[in-house]
């Protein structure tokens, strides 16, 4: 009997080695791992749980074990998913018709929960979460603000730098100035 774990702030591939490296820690045997997700093929005994715990908050992760929790962390996951692999097919589309589809679930329920739980709401955390992007991809230095402002789905490079210097401070100039100072872990946004 398989058992699926929800973990949160488990944001990249390097996230998934840490914490698929923790349940083997305890013991368990991993078949499978995805953003905010893995499954064991056994139950964990309270003893392993506990450790298991342990190992994950020290890597900045926790066990999930309430519904309304995993449901937000599935939300951060998508939003992450999308704004971070830009080249996803879905990109383009409604961001609030593509996490209705994904989540199985009704935007507006979603939404409350999401806003009860985290304080802010899933459009106030895909501009942070599409903010953080483009500080990376200024870093990078390989593309024009114009480059940036369309793979971000930006209406135009006005709409990104008017966006962007609301939620730092900054502009984007100013910002490759200042560099990497600025720029959050994905799971601190």
């Amino acid at each position: 009997m398989s058992i699926l774990f929800h973990i949160k702030n488990m944001v990249c591939d390097r996230c998934k080695m840490v914490v698929e490296d923790s349940f083997r820690q305890v013991g368990a045997h991993v078949m499978s791992t995805e953003l905010g997700e893995i499954q064991t093929a056994e139950n964990l005994s309270s003893s392993q749980l506990e450790t298991l715990a342990e190992l994950l908050n020290r890597h900045g992760f926790e066990l999930l074990d309430d519904k309304q929790s995993r449901i937000v962390e599935k939300i951060k996951n998508v939003v992450i998913e999308l704004i971070h692999n830009p080249q996803h097919e879905h990109f383009k589309s409604n961001f609030s018709d593509y996490l209705s589809e994904k989540l199985s679930r009704d935007y507006s329920g979603l939404s409350t929960l999401f806003s009860t739980h985290e304080g802010s709401t899933i459009e106030q955390y895909i501009i942070r979460q599409k903010i953080e992007r483009v500080k990376e991809l200024l870093m990078y230095d390989e593309q024009s603000l114009s480059q940036i402002a369309d793979e971000l789905q930006y209406s135009s490079v006005g709409h990104l730098s008017n966006q962007f210097k609301k939620v730092t401070g900054l502009t984007p100039s100013q910002f490759k100035q200042a560099a990497a100072k600025n720029r959050l872990s994905l799971d601190q946004v």
